[in-house]
């Protein structure tokens, strides 16, 4: 598809059902093991809570192909407030025709207006979308991302 009309908007705990099925894609995809129900509190969570961060709704001709997810932080080094593109998800329908890279200079200055100094994003080093994430800006960051699992699920 080539994208002619693309644009992004908050979403809202109306579009759940919008949402839901294609982030259950991504994790699936990307071989992240967590429940339903879990994925489900977790995203209507965020979906209420604008101070975490937001859901992007991508809409072609104001019908929904995707989406994105960038949650908030603070960092000194950066000035202040950051935030992780977390997820990007394109229907494979629609990937191809230029997508992705237009939701990232979309969400360039959304996230500007919200006070945000800097994005980060995580990809595996063999996932075909490193390339989109270079030619959009994104340089590997010297540090190394670790994790660890605090809590509940």
């Amino acid at each position: 598809m080539v994208v002619s009309v693309l644009a992004i908007r908050p979403a809202t705990t109306a579009d759940l059902g919008e949402v839901f099925p294609r982030t259950r894609a991504l994790n699936d995809h990307e071989g992240i093991a967590i429940d339903d129900a879990t994925l489900e509190r977790a995203l209507r969570e965020l979906l209420a809570s604008p101070e975490i961060g937001v859901v992007w709704l991508v809409l072609h001709d104001d019908a929904p192909i995707g989406y994105a997810i960038t949650t908030y932080g603070y960092d000194l080094e950066y000035g202040g407030r950051d935030a992780t593109l977390t997820e990007l998800w394109i229907d494979p329908t629609a990937r191809g025709g230029g997508a992705g890279a237009r939701v990232i200079a979309l969400l360039e200055p959304e996230l500007d207006a919200r006070g945000v100094h800097a994005l980060h994003l995580q990809v595996r080093p063999e996932n075909p979308a490193m390339r989109l994430y270079e030619r959009a800006g994104f340089v590997t960051s010297p540090r190394r991302v670790m994790t660890r699992r605090l809590g509940r699920p």
